[in-house]
């Protein structure tokens, strides 16, 4: 006998649960979740459109980067909004949390419903009896479960604390945002199962001393990950930037070892200023010192330019920045950080015909060639918008020696020790 939906209702041999039926996946009914605006928008792009009810989402970044601070601005928005949240604090006293709050000017935070706690249980019956439809735990590391022997943050807490509010939270429909720890190399701190249990995980990166912000989604059950959003933190909070390119580019110089690079956060494009300084090094090997781009992405880069490009820097120092905190992990990167260092290896400065900041983006291949990258239209219009005409990518430019030769007027760059 079939129960209705496909399921058998007969008991296996031994007493053991008998057999499901398949059901294809164009029987299922797919249902549209409603989502909740966080009133952020750069944050709602990110998770797709807005919290989906009895969702779990994992928000990580470095301490100081703003984690509590945006958190407290969603509950601050959908309380004004008329939605029950609630905030759990289990690294901080709620005076501090009101002392945070005071200075947010987005939406009532002084409404926000509050407990500081560190027992899982206590935080459990908490959620069951105030229903909230938003509730952020701040922190997952810091929540400790009594029936467990280990210390809170240990492999086997956060395992048990995910669990457990993951268990609450889809029972009750509450969308839970979840803030985490993370390692000295940037990676969500704790066990790896937490990221599968969870249905979105979220990075905020940046850097404290740099005002700048970016919100990228690393896995969204409920949305696409190509999406990033970019926050400017001042003193009343994070600041949506909805026209980011337009300040990298008043601020780029006109100096040797300065580009423009049409980058691509999300299906946003973004123009960033790519630095570059090459000068005689004493040491062996020489130093190789990046911001915002990965070393080894440079390692490369600086490779091919010696092969290809007949700029060997072998005995200088290499320091490669991406300006305002920007971090960008797209190969199409490449062209940027080949041409800054070139130029500031000769000490030239490039510029467009119009004697604005070059643009340019592409990826490099071992072979010296340029190669295509996405969004290429997206990136030129951008990079129209602002003057930086024409660019150089892959599509005006078939490998990087002709690259360096058109933006240097067909002279052969010298190396950092001739220069």
């Amino acid at each position: 006998m079939r129960r209705a939906g496909g399921v058998s209702a007969g008991a296996g041999l031994g007493g053991r649960a008998g057999a499901v039926t398949p059901t294809t996946l164009g029987q299922i009914a797919a249902t549209e979740h409603d989502r909740l605006s966080t009133g952020i928008g750069e944050l709602d792009s990110v998770l797709g459109g807005g919290l989906v009810p009895g969702s779990l989402v994992l928000i990580g970044g470095s301490p100081g980067i703003g984690k509590s601070t945006l958190t407290t601005m969603a509950l601050a928005h959908l309380t004004a909004a008329g939605h029950r949240t609630l905030y759990v604090s289990a690294e901080e006293s709620a005076a501090q949390i009101r002392l945070r709050a005071e200075r947010l000017s987005a939406g009532d935070p002084l409404r926000i419903p509050a407990i500081a706690e560190t027992d899982l249980h206590t935080v459990l019956a908490t959620l069951e009896a105030e229903r909230p439809e938003v509730c952020v735990i701040d922190s997952v590391q810091t929540l400790q479960c009594a029936d467990l022997q280990s210390a809170a943050g240990s492999v086997a807490q956060v395992r048990e604390v995910a669990s457990e509010i993951l268990r609450v939270a889809k029972a009750n429909g509450t969308a839970v945002l979840l803030v985490g720890h993370v390692t000295k190399d940037g990676a969500l701190a704790g066990p790896r199962v937490l990221e599968h249990l969870v249905d979105c995980v979220l990075q905020f990166e940046g850097e404290r001393e740099r005002t700048y912000r970016t919100v990228r989604a690393v896995k969204n059950r409920f949305g696409s990950t190509s999406e990033a959003g970019v926050f400017e933190m001042r003193d009343d909070g994070l600041v949506e930037v909805l026209d980011a390119s337009a300040r990298f580019v008043s601020q780029a110089t006109r100096a040797p070892g300065s580009v423009v690079l049409c980058a691509m956060e999300g299906s946003r494009p973004l123009l960033v200023e790519v630095q570059a300084l090459v000068s005689p090094s004493e040491l062996v090997p020489p130093r190789r010192v990046v911001a915002g781009i990965d070393r080894n992405r440079l390692a490369l880069v600086l490779a091919v330019l010696g092969r290809h490009g007949g700029v060997g820097l072998g005995s200088a120092d290499v320091f490669v920045n991406v300006v305002g905190g920007v971090r960008i992990e797209e190969p199409g990167a490449d062209l940027a950080v080949a041409l800054a260092v070139a130029s500031a290896a000769r000490g030239v400065a490039l510029a467009s015909t119009l004697g604005r900041p070059l643009g340019c983006f592409g990826e490099l291949g071992l072979t010296g060639e340029l190669r295509a990258v996405s969004h290429a239209d997206r990136r030129l219009a951008e990079a129209a918008k602002f003057g930086l005409h024409p660019a150089v990518h892959p599509d005006s430019h078939r490998s990087l020696r002709e690259a360096l030769a058109t933006v240097f007027r067909g002279e052969r760059p010298r190396t950092a020790r001739a220069a």
